[in-house]
């Protein structure tokens, strides 16, 4: 019998747990130093930096360690403070300690070769200068120690149970993806999908849900009659800073595709992703409902071809039971991610995603938006198996501490769920 998920979860789509084990309970992100994380570059990309800059090596690259702060609003902090515009390609939770990595553009300017800048909760280090800026194919993948505080001291031990079922999970999308507790990310996302760009900032603005604060309700609420009510753009917090900003524009007149151009790139980019990932989780749940294997490759499903022991993915391959794989190859099973290359064929993941888009009304041509052309999406492909490896735990006082690496795009709070398995996931750290 399958394990139902909490509602919050199956609100982004995540329907059930795919473990047996009892869950130990506890929490996560308690302290900022509970949650660690660290990128893993590839050895090619890091092999090729210099210490020097050069015509051939000009792009600087630095280390970004920060804690308390998402990237995003790090990147927009370093900005502020030394003028570096930093392109980053992993995104990190604010509830977190984290290294990452970043190029800048600001090739041979004095800001640029600076070594280091430490600015509030972030930290830069240059580390060297690169033939080209980083890319998403230079991030291999990421490490996690995350420390699970409080645990049921007499379900802990069901901890070497999970080991053992650790191969059965899921690569589903957190929270994170979708705003944790208020779940808006994809809402926008497919408003923006529909044309309705007016009803995306509403929504943006807006929405709440029962697990928001109690602070968040109220002036949201309030922001519902943002024209009458321009008083309401004082009491906005910093921690606001892209609903006063849509705000402003709210208020100066424009239109609600200008409105949406407020925020910034690397954030608004997120609203149609999310969707993609609702579609995503939704599929997969189904899957598992249909007790589909996610880990064995059926007849015209597409797979990554993937090393063994590595975390790097190859080529896409559609699988076919006649031909013998490599025994140094693992061959993981795809769900496509919709978009206007979306061309499905004819295999179990496939059909389950169509239909799904038929109940949502979304066609593949409604991801390309000739209105803001920078959301368009083409689709893509995302691992249905919640691959990783080196996995270990160890009990320190009332506490576990859980390690692993994963490949990029993957979540830990996905691994973590299955073995705290939260009545109240917000509640618990999710």
């Amino acid at each position: 019998m399958k394990i139902q998920a909490p509602e919050i979860d199956r609100l982004a789509g995540i329907e059930y747990y795919t473990t047996s084990i009892q869950g130990i309970g506890g929490y996560i992100k308690k302290y900022y130093d509970d949650f660690s994380v660290k990128e893993i570059i590839a050895d090619r990309f890091l092999n090729q930096l210099i210490e020097v800059p050069t015509r051939i090596n000009p792009f600087p690259i630095y280390k970004i360690e920060k804690k308390g702060i998402d990237s995003s609003h790090a990147v927009m902090l370093a900005r502020k403070k030394t003028g570096l515009n930093l392109k980053i390609v992993g995104i990190k939770d604010a509830k977190a300690t984290t290294v990452q990595y970043a190029s800048s553009n600001s090739i041979y300017g004095a800001k640029a070769r600076s070594t280091n800048y430490e600015i509030g909760p972030i930290k830069l280090s240059l580390i060297g200068y690169s033939k080209r800026p980083i890319e998403k194919r230079s991030l291999v993948g990421n490490s996690f120690r995350i420390r699970i505080t409080n645990p049921d001291r007499f379900k802990v031990n069901n901890i070497t149970k999970f080991f053992r079922e650790i191969n059965d999970l899921g690569n589903y999308y957190g929270l994170q993806r979708f705003g944790s507790e208020r779940l808006v990310t994809h809402l926008v996302g497919k408003a923006i999908l529909a044309r309705q760009f007016g009803q995306a900032v509403e929504t943006l603005l807006t929405h709440t849900t029962k697990y928001d604060s109690k602070f968040s309700i109220e002036i949201r609420e309030k922001l519902r009659d943002i024209r009458n009510n321009p008083s309401i753009l004082k009491e906005i917090p910093r921690g606001m800073d892209i609903e006063k900003n849509l705000a402003r524009e709210i208020l100066d007149g424009k239109d609600p595709i200008t409105v949406l151009r407020s925020i910034p790139i690397t954030v608004r980019r997120l609203f149609v992703q999310a969707f993609q990932s609702f579609l995503f989780n939704k599929t997969l749940s189904k899957a598992i409902e249909k007790d589909l294997s996610l880990i064995q490759p059926e007849r015209n499903d597409l797979c990554f071809e993937v090393p063994r022991n590595s975390l790097e993915f190859g080529k896409i391959r559609k699988f076919t039971s006649e031909r013998k794989e490599a025994k140094d190859i693992v061959m993981l099973p795809i769900i496509r991610l919709p978009g206007y290359s979306f061309q499905p064929g004819n295999n179990r993941f496939d059909n389950i995603i169509k239909d799904f888009m038929k109940e949502e009304n979304i066609t593949p041509k409604d991801f390309f938006i000739k209105e803001i052309q920078e959301l368009s999406e083409s689709g893509g492909f995302r691992q249905a198996w919640f691959y990783c490896k080196n996995f270990r735990y160890e009990k320190d006082n009332d506490s576990l501490i859980v390690e692993f690496t994963t490949p990029k795009g993957s979540y830990a709070t996905i691994l973590l769920r299955e073995i705290v398995k939260p009545a109240d996931p917000i509640l618990s750290g999710f």
